[in-house]
């Protein structure tokens, strides 16, 4: 082990070529991670802001936000369920937005909420009529407090009073105001989609303590005779249009490139293995075991690709840092990050794993007579 370790001290040019193949695989398969974790954070940020555990759709919407209508009798018996302590209306349209002093064709894609049951951030009682909190993200369009933002072909004039994070929906900005504002705007902008008084298009529901969410769920849908869907947070983003596919796309390219991370470094070993035959026999002569000579692969292998993870993480922070929010969909996450390293490891490992055979094989008389 400690033969492998000085090699790697006094010979480091040995070991570049791999270092700098795996430093450009691990770069690649943390910008696919955070790309994948940013796209899914611009698609779900407005259900995962939600303080609450439950979404409740009309159950002939197909668990579809803009196609559900809950009626008020039906609010009235959601209500009622023991274990929902909390109830509140969810309503949402998607419009293009228009800023003073740009080209009116220059649209913002707005995603309008009107809420009564506060998200992470924002203040449980909404503001007042025509007034909306903005997602941070639309700061990269130039808005600001104060700014105002005419809504649709109607133009429906909103003033943004404040901003709140990650809150995004299907890869729009999202701005967020009560339901007397969103009914306003809707009104105006899109009648075919107006709602009835009492009628919301879905409910969510904050689930008692001591209580558990997916058994309040059933106790819904039962009191409901079957005129709701109702499912959990993580149930309602994945069933939100492109998030499912996205993850199988990206989890598949992600899995592409681990396999030629195990490729480059078998590769690599094996050729340093070959190599090495001669000192290898030398080592067996004087009494080293075959594990004790894999082992040292496996370190240097492992360093290495440590070496190549390090550089990677500061890549992948530094793009977090310098990408405008609302630009580039990229997020660096520590569990992203970590995980990307653990599975560059198990690369480097099950890579090693097919110089094992060759270095059981050396005989210490054939390796060091040449023939080997």
């Amino acid at each position: 082990m400690r033969l492998a370790l000085r090699e790697l001290r006094r010979r480091p040019g040995r070991f570049a070529i791999a270092t700098v193949i795996l430093t450009l695989i691990a770069v690649l398969l943390m910008f696919l991670g955070g790309l994948l974790d940013g796209l899914v954070a611009a698609s779900t940020g407005a259900f995962r802001a939600q303080q609450a555990d439950l979404v409740v759709y009309s159950s002939a919407s197909r668990d579809s936000l803009v196609r559900s209508r809950i009626e008020p009798d039906v609010r009235q018996r959601v209500e009622a369920v023991d274990g929902a302590a909390a109830v509140g209306g969810l309503d949402s349209v998607q419009l293009g937005g228009r800023l003073d002093g740009r080209d009116p064709r220059d649209l913002l894609s707005i995603a309008l909420f009107g809420y009564e049951l506060a998200p992470a951030g924002l203040p449980d009682t909404p503001p007042a009529v025509g007034r909306v909190y903005a997602d941070d993200a639309l700061r990269a369009e130039g808005v600001e407090e104060g700014t105002t933002i005419a809504l649709g072909p109607a133009r429906t004039e909103v003033e943004v009073v404040g901003f709140v994070s990650d809150t995004r929906f299907n890869g729009q900005g999202s701005l967020w105001g009560s339901a007397e504002t969103w009914a306003q705007v809707v009104s105006a902008n899109r009648p075919d989609v107006t709602l009835a008084d009492g009628v919301v298009q879905a409910l969510v529901v904050r689930a008692a303590d001591g209580s558990s969410p997916a058994e309040v769920a059933d106790r819904i849908d039962a009191a409901t005779d079957g005129a709701t869907s109702t499912l959990t947070i993580a149930e309602a983003i994945d069933a939100l249009p492109g998030v499912s596919q996205q993850r199988s796309v990206f989890n598949q390219i992600i899995g592409v490139t681990a396999v030629i991370a195990i490729v480059v470094v078998a590769l690599f070993f094996a050729l340093l293995t070959v190599e090495r035959t001669g000192l290898y026999g030398v080592l067996k002569a004087v009494g080293a075991s075959s594990g004790t000579l894999f082992a040292g692969v496996v370190l240097q292998a492992v360093v290495v690709t440590l070496v190549a993870s390090a550089i990677g993480v500061g890549a992948s922070l530094v793009l977090d840092a310098v990408i405008p929010a609302g630009t580039i969909p990229f997020v660096a996450t520590s569990s992203r990050l970590a995980s990307s390293v653990v599975v560059l490891l198990v690369a480097a490992v099950v890579g090693c794993a097919f110089s094992l055979r060759r270095v059981l094989r050396v005989d210490p008389a054939a390796a060091i007579g040449g023939s080997a």
